[in-house]
């Protein structure tokens, strides 16, 4: 299954049997809670699925959105319904970057079929396709998680790619070179780093760029795809929208995924022992 669904295509699966497992992950930074969006109107059928409280541990040390324990994330999903043989689409509330989150973590635990949909529930709203409020009552899903499927990386790990291969920080420009920083310890990026902030995979539009699109993109920042690759930013998230970006192009596939550095910056900032680079460049 490719990463990214439209709306058309969403709506001609929903017609068929089974139908896709629909989850709603919106979320933000600053709030309100997502479940406020999701009651207010979401696609018929879609269960929501709390970033903060079911695709997170508790914040610490590990960072502000550690990755769940595999046993509670199989409650999550079974909760919601999701079977292992049944294809699953998430979506936020526009530009798939907290949507890639639960797409991410659905491939680290081994489900083979998951796509994010493309502009999320802007996209599908503008498109005049069916919300409603209702809250439905999913049977429980069969889907045994099985960590492994993705790799992930801790701090070490992700020094030396930046030294020996290519880490993406997908923050946006100003923190990545430290002008501001509005929730972590310190302000910075990783040593080596290069900048791929995640509102870069998105046309005016507010639909993805194309493959062709992202793979120039990528080249422009220098990224080798023939060597390691990886990805962070501040807490876990939006970084996973680098890696979906990185599969859509076809810089990365099931057998050459690229890596997920989950305690992100919130993690690496937190030790006053890790170095900070500051400025545009990687540093």
């Amino acid at each position: 299954m490719h990463p990214l669904i439209s709306t058309d295509d969403l709506m001609a699966a929903l017609r068929r049997q089974p139908p896709p497992t629909l989850l709603d992950v919106r979320w933000s930074l600053l709030g309100p809670p997502g479940r406020e969006d999701y009651e207010k109107g979401h696609l018929p059928g879609a269960v929501f699925v709390d970033l903060d409280a079911e695709l997170a541990a508790e914040p610490g040390p590990a960072g502000r959105h550690p990755l769940p324990d595999p046993a509670d994330l199989e409650v999550v999903f079974r909760r919601a319904g999701v079977d292992a043989e049944r294809p699953v689409v998430v979506y936020d509330a526009d530009n798939g970057s907290v949507a890639a989150r639960a797409w991410w973590l659905l491939r680290w635990v081994g489900h083979e079929s998951v796509a994010v949909l493309d502009g999320g529930y802007a996209a599908w709203a503008a498109a005049g396709q069916p919300t409603t409020t209702d809250l439905p009552q999913p049977a429980a899903g069969d889907f045994r998680v099985r960590p492994g499927s993705m790799p992930v990386v801790d701090a070490d790990a992700a020094a030396r790619l930046a030294r020996e291969g290519t880490l993406l920080d997908a923050r946006a420009p100003e923190r990545y070179r430290g002008d501001v920083e509005p929730v972590d310890p310190r302000a910075g990026h990783i040593p080596g780093a290069l900048n791929a902030p995640f509102a870069a995979h998105v046309a005016e539009s507010g639909r993805w760029r194309s493959p062709e699109e992202l793979a120039k993109h990528f080249a422009d920042l220098g990224v080798d795809a023939a060597g390691p690759v990886g990805a962070y930013c501040g807490s876990g998230v939006t970084a996973c929208s680098v890696l979906l970006a990185l599969e859509h192009a076809g810089l990365s596939d099931r057998q050459r995924p690229a890596a997920l550095y989950a305690g992100s910056w919130s993690n690496w900032s937190a030790d006053p022992a890790r170095p900070a680079a500051t400025g545009s460049e990687a540093g």
